[in-house]
């Protein structure tokens, strides 16, 4: 497999209006995927659906969502310690843990209960709905960002499993570094911008409210009624 190193975007330091306006600067770097009937873009929810669906929108893709869930730090669980993705896939940031002294007891308990929530977000966005099936597919991870990078990276390995053809990261603002990081694992990363200093994702967005499940769905479900591909809860 030939890898591609990232694709880094410009270092401009004006935020982001908000995640649909990113989106649609993000999908502007895919352009050369539109079209084609091997592609599927896959959000990271919450926040990287309303960014996924611009995307999806304007390379008319089908537009599903990967469940990734964070692993926060015992007492700073802003703080990622790795993260887990559907298909029982976890990674772990071993130098944190090992800085930090993190025994094991503590990684299972929080795993445990991101598990509980990473299986509610399945049945409350999927509705009994089975993942797209990427099996010899383009697929396009989407989030919102990259800070450490520690969720995405967790969404590649378990998308890896479904055998796809190809599977690029897409990010509209990430940290240099993060963003340089998975060369190792994607097919190709884009990081639409790359500001420095970088911080936070949330700083380079002037509105970065939480996003609802009910937004949720209803992006999936606008988007599978303009494609007709059936990929939203009924």
């Amino acid at each position: 497999m030939a890898y591609q190193p990232a694709t880094i975007g410009s270092g401009s330091n004006r935020p982001f209006a908000n995640r649909r306006e990113a989106g649609k600067e993000l999908a502007t770097k895919l352009s050369g995927y539109r079209g084609r009937h091997d592609v599927v873009v896959l959000a990271l929810p919450r926040g990287g659906v309303p960014v996924a669906f611009e995307v999806a929108e304007a390379l008319d893709a089908p537009l599903d969502i990967f469940v990734v869930r964070k692993l926060g730090m015992p007492g700073h669980p802003e703080f990622a310690m790795g993260a887990i993705a559907s298909g029982g896939v976890r990674v772990l940031s071993d130098d944190v843990i090992r800085w930090y002294g993190i025994p094991e007891s503590h990684i299972e308990a929080v795993a445990q209960q991101e598990l509980m929530e990473l299986q509610r977000r399945e049945q409350d966005y999927r509705r009994g709905r089975r993942l797209t099936d990427l099996q010899r597919q383009i697929v396009i991870l989407v989030d919102d960002g990259l800070a450490t990078g520690s969720t995405m990276r967790a969404a590649v390995l378990a998308v890896r499993a479904h055998q796809p053809a190809r599977v690029v990261v897409a990010v509209p603002v990430g940290a240099s570094t993060a963003c340089q990081e998975f060369a190792d694992i994607t097919d190709e990363t884009v990081c639409a911008r790359t500001p420095e200093p970088f911080s936070a994702v949330g700083l380079w967005y002037r509105e970065f409210s939480q996003t609802t499940d009910e937004e949720v769905r209803a992006l999936l479900q606008d988007h599978a009624q303009r494609v007709g591909t059936g990929s939203a809860p009924s």
